[in-house]
C-alpha cells in the first residue's frame, strides 16, 4: 500500500486557471496537512479593513514602540480569528511547530511578545485561514486550480516584491504570465 504523501511546510500556488475567485493569485503556507484535511494560510492578499496596530487595539495592547504592518487574509473560514506565521528563533506558547520551517499561533501572548519586542524576529499577521476537508486537497491538486512548491519560508517573511504571487513563481524559474489558464486532460 501507498502512503499518502501529505504537504506541510510547503506552499501552494493558484495557477491562472484557478476557479474559485476568492483564491485568484493565491500563495498559502501549508502549516497542517494530515488524513484529517490541511490547513494553510494565503499570504498572497492583503485584508484592506485593518492593520496590525487595529488588532492590538482590540485586545487593549500598547502599540506605541511597533511600526504599524499590513495583515494578510488568511482564508475565508473564520476571519474574526487571527494567526501569526512566524520564525522559529525562540520557543512559544501555544505554537505549532511547521516542521524546521515556520511557526503558527493565535494565541494573545504572542500578540503581547510582539508589541514588547520579545517576540520571535520575523513574523506575519493574517487574519482566518484556508481549511480543506480529508482529502478534499488532494482532489483539487489534479484540477489544475493548484501547483505545490518546496519553496522557501522566507517567502513568508518577504514584505518588498509587492507580489508575493509572481514572486514564488519566479523564484521557481517560471515567468507567470506564460501560464496557459487552459489545462487539458488525457
Amino acid at each position: 500500500m501507498i502512503s499518502p504523501q501529505y504537504f506541510s511546510g510547503q506552499f501552494l500556488l493558484a495557477t491562472p486557471g484557478m476557479a474559485d475567485p476568492r483564491f485568484a493569485r493565491s500563495i498559502i503556507a501549508i502549516c497542517s496537512h494530515d488524513h484529517n484535511g490541511a490547513l494553510g494560510i494565503n499570504i498572497g492578499s492583503l485584508a484592506d479593513f485593518i492593520t496590525f496596530h487595529g488588532i492590538l487595539e482590540q485586545f487593549d495592547i500598547d502599540v506605541a514602540t511597533l511600526p504599524d504592518r499590513d495583515v494578510y487574509l488568511g482564508g475565508p473560514v473564520e476571519t474574526n480569528r487571527g494567526f501569526i506565521l512566524h520564525s522559529l528563533d525562540a520557543n512559544y506558547f501555544e505554537t505549532l511547530q511547521v516542521g524546521d520551517r515556520w511557526g503558527l499561533s493565535s494565541s494573545v501572548e504572542m500578540l503581547k511578545a510582539i508589541a514588547e519586542g520579545k517576540g520571535p524576529k520575523k513574523w506575519v499577521s493574517a487574519l482566518g485561514y484556508s481549511g480543506w476537508d480529508p482529502n478534499q486537497l488532494e482532489s483539487e491538486l489534479t484540477q489544475n486550480g493548484w501547483s505545490i512548491a518546496q519553496g522557501d519560508p522566507e517567502w513568508i517573511f518577504e514584505q518588498e516584491s509587492g507580489d508575493k504571487w509572481e514572486m514564488a513563481w519566479e523564484a521557481q524559474g517560471i515567468d507567470p504570465a506564460q501560464l496557459s489558464g487552459n489545462f487539458g486532460t488525457a
